[in-house]
């Protein structure tokens, strides 16, 4: 399978905010979002070629409980699925970070659904993208499915206020979904951007029954690789 990277951080974001974390971020996405905060695995992707196996075996040399297969979109590549079934094998507590386009079989403890808005089409930056992106970019028997078979967190990026009612509509037409599994987390990559959406973002969050989503990985480090 194709890495990006495996480096052990803090989990700053949803359910599993604050926990002692190792992430193995695979490269290659089908989607382009123009705020996408790892542009190294989608716009421009790197990394190199690793045997699931040994993915296992450097997961487990860094002795910490909290795995999170993210990307890039990680349900891209099938080696996921025995990588997955593998690390809760060796009690891995396992969050599985996916757009919610692309179905596979794998197993998780958190699988963390982060739907994209029409705040996300990369207009500005490609034609072409754009379009691949509008086509892709919901898909919501795939999304129904994930949140099946695992316990999941619908994490949404909030651009602007207008964002809201796009959620909401979303959100109804997923069926019952309880507000503790929505959150709302603002679009930003640096503190003072952050801090000033969460301002009117955790309110309204509140006002709407669901969850406001910090960034406590930016907040503690900055927008930084590996962290």
């Amino acid at each position: 399978m194709r890495i990006a990277e495996i480096f052990d951080s803090i989990q700053g974001e949803g359910r599993f905010a604050g926990e002692r974390s190792v992430f193995v971020r695979t490269t290659g996405c089908n989607l382009r979002c123009w705020f996408c905060d790892t542009p190294y695995t989608s716009w421009q992707p790197e990394g190199f070629l690793v045997p699931w196996e040994s993915v296992v075996e450097k997961v487990r040399s860094f002795g910490i409980t909290h795995v999170v297969l993210t990307g890039g979109e990680p349900l891209l590549q099938p080696q996921i699925v025995p990588l997955s079934h593998a690390l809760r094998e060796h009690g891995h507590i396992v969050t599985v970070e996916t757009a919610g386009t692309v179905y596979r079989p794998v197993v998780a403890d958190l699988m963390s659904l982060s739907p994209k808005l029409a705040n996300s089409v990369p207009e500005a930056q490609s034609l072409k993208w754009a379009v691949r992106h509008r086509r892709d970019q919901h898909r919501p028997e795939i999304m129904k499915r994930l949140m099946a078979e695992s316990p999941y967190q619908l994490k949404f990026v909030i651009d602007t206020a207008a964002d809201l009612d796009e959620v909401v509509r979303y959100v109804a037409a997923l069926g019952d979904v309880p507000g503790v599994h929505v959150w709302l987390m603002p679009q930003g990559i640096a503190n003072d951007v952050l801090t000033a959406k969460a301002e009117w973002l955790a309110p309204a969050a509140e006002k709407l029954g669901f969850q406001f989503c910090p960034r406590k990985h930016i907040e503690l480090f900055g927008n930084v690789r590996g962290t």
